[in-house]
């Protein structure tokens, strides 16, 4: 998959320096795979989530952050809409971010 926006995880393992390796794990698994249907990511991520608009929400480290990807399967294609907090992600509406 070709990850747009890799900078939004940057600019996030920056201010939280824990979450930087498990991020770099997911970039670098999904980078390295074309995943053409959802149950071809929820192989891979049994914990992915997927819900309108095209999103996919990830749990990162345990779940301590969220990852929220709008993917567009028929281009190979996972724009990154949302990287935070579990507390910043409730506060969000993941299907319009």
């Amino acid at each position: 998959m070709r990850i747009i926006a890799i900078g939004t995880l940057k600019a996030f393992w920056t201010k939280h320096p824990q979450a930087e390796t498990p991020l770099r794990a997911w970039y670098a698994e999904a980078s390295r795979v074309n995943w053409s249907t959802p149950a071809q990511i929820k192989t891979a991520y049994r914990d992915a989530s997927f819900i309108g608009n095209k999103r996919v929400i990830f749990n990162i480290k345990g779940n301590d952050y969220r990852l929220v990807v709008a993917v567009h399967y028929d281009k190979y294609r996972m724009f990154i809409r949302f990287v935070g907090t579990h507390s910043q992600y409730d506060k969000i509406d993941a299907e319009t971010i």
